[in-house]
């Protein structure tokens, strides 16, 4: 009888969160467009005195994308397939709803000040850790309210079984939880000692330890921020665009729990040839090949989802999106082991290799799978048809001619440079001065720009159709349903 039961989900929240991303994806990308051309083309560094110079704008780029476009897209993935795989709304609940009100709130402002902090010049100076001690208290105040949120809904649910989708959101939520409170320790020096600003901290870790705790935290960001929610997102997504269902539940299970049993034993791998033990990194290197299991066991798993049905790749521009989602996931997940292997990490270590490998995943994973999840939800949410399918092909097309571009010519500049800093002659004196690497990398960065900038196009497109969508796109009488049913 339940099934029967006529559900009004509420999709208000889950609107703010989707619109914010959008917001935060165009702030983060464009920062880091321009970062791309200060690196190329140094002297644009200096238009615009120290609010232009790299380390003002990098953290804001790795900040706005990070916690501002990814996150407000995982965000607004749960409140969308939250009420919908749960067969509940937040408008059942008042309190839920007021608690997911106010985690949008404080989430928007918390990003907001960030921005403007970081523009600033206020930062701890740990990769995405950058955020000082009043923020992180905002951060740690919404977090606990998604919290409440994911588990208030799953309370009442109507819905017994819970979906592997909502399996990651937990994952996601309790890892990051534990992971950003052991990190964010820091001592306000003001309150201290009565000297410097008030918004200066200092980490309550030293020297290695402090370092140990950092890429146990850092590498984990990626893990819980540009992974577990993104696949959460793709589980939900590709079969309901596809029509198909999901390959192999119990792979989604296996790989689930070999994902967060693994992937917290990597981030020593971030310290090889530190003065961190030598055990640490090995066992960092030796997890971070293992990683590789179920790191591939979920993108085969979305990819075989499409087993019989690939004819969809011609039809239908949001499966293109998922599908080289998971593709770009894959590469992702074994570059990176490659990477950790301490012969390798020898010669990729600090150069620029290691933003290739960031970039392919989060260029061609993160923002590809959120992109198609917003493209799913708004013609849901709003009731209106996509504005231009078109236009949001050609969208795919130029950036997936961006991801390649940046992605090769930073492998290609990475190895040359590994390879030119430990070339010795017959002296055992350097080859060649570190301002001999720079000239000849100087071609890489240019054409890592101009792929950058083209992924940016491709971004404002996918904005504006978004926003044409909204305010234009054909109205619908009921909701989009797919060529394919999927088997009961």
């Amino acid at each position: 009888m339940k099934n029967n039961i006529q559900i009004e989900y509420d999709y208000s929240v889950a609107k703010a969160f989707a619109v914010v991303a959008i917001l935060f994806g165009i702030i983060g990308m464009t920062v880091g467009v321009i970062l791309a051309f200060q690196l190329a083309f140094p002297q644009l560094s200096n238009l615009a005195g120290e609010y232009g110079t790299f380390s003002r704008l990098r953290p804001i780029h790795t900040n706005g994308v990070t916690f501002g476009f990814t996150l407000s897209g995982a965000f607004a993935g749960w409140y969308y397939i939250s009420q919908r795989v749960l067969k509940v709304s937040l408008k059942e609940s008042p309190f839920l709803m007021a608690i997911a009100k106010m985690h949008f709130v404080l989430y928007f402002i918390t990003i907001l000040l960030a921005v403007i902090t970081l523009f600033m010049g206020f930062t701890t100076s740990k990769e995405y850790a950058e955020l000082e001690w009043p923020l992180d208290i905002l951060v740690v105040v919404w977090w606990v309210l998604w919290g409440i949120s994911i588990f208030g809904l799953i309370g009442i649910r109507r819905e017994r079984t819970l979906y592997i989708s909502i399996w990651y959101f937990i994952a996601t939520f309790i890892s990051i939880a534990m992971l950003y409170l052991f990190n964010n320790m820091e001592v306000p020096t003001a309150l201290v000692s009565g000297y410097g600003s008030w918004i200066h901290s200092v980490s309550m870790y030293s020297g290695t330890n402090d370092a140990l705790v950092q890429w146990w935290y850092g590498h984990n960001a990626v893990a819980f921020v540009f992974t577990v929610p993104i696949i959460a997102l793709s589980y939900y997504f590709l079969p309901k665009e596809s029509g198909q269902n999901v390959y192999s539940y119990k792979l989604s299970i296996l790989s689930f729990w070999g994902l967060l049993f693994v992937y917290l034993w990597a981030g020593g791998h971030h310290l090889i040839y530190a003065t961190v033990p030598d055990w640490m990194q090995t066992m960092g290197s030796v997890m971070s090949v293992v990683l590789i299991l179920p790191s591939w066991g979920s993108a085969i798993n979305m990819l075989l989802t499409m087993k019989g049905e690939w004819q969809q790749l011609q039809t239908n521009t949001l499966i293109k999106f998922m599908v080289l989602a998971s593709t770009f996931y894959m590469l992702s997940t074994i570059e990176g082991p490659i990477q950790a292997i301490k012969s390798v990490n020898a010669i990729a270590h600090f150069t620029d290799w290691i933003p290739g490998h960031v970039h392919d995943g989060v260029l061609g994973w993160v923002v590809f799978m959120i992109m198609a999840a917003l493209f799913h939800m708004v013609p849901r949410m709003y009731k209106r048809e996509i504005y231009s399918k078109s236009l949001m092909d050609t969208q795919f097309w130029l950036q997936t001619t961006g991801i390649v571009l940046y992605f090769t010519s930073m492998w290609i500049a990475g190895i040359t440079q590994g390879m030119m800093w430990r070339a010795y002659d017959e002296y055992g004196s350097l080859v060649y001065s570190f301002i001999d690497t720079v000239t000849v990398l100087h071609p890489y960065y240019t054409i890592r720009a101009v792929g950058g900038l083209l992924y940016l196009i491709g971004f404002f497109m996918f904005s504006y159709n978004i926003y044409k969508t909204i305010r234009c796109g054909r109205v619908l009488d009921k909701e989009p349903v797919n060529a394919t049913p999927v088997a009961a």
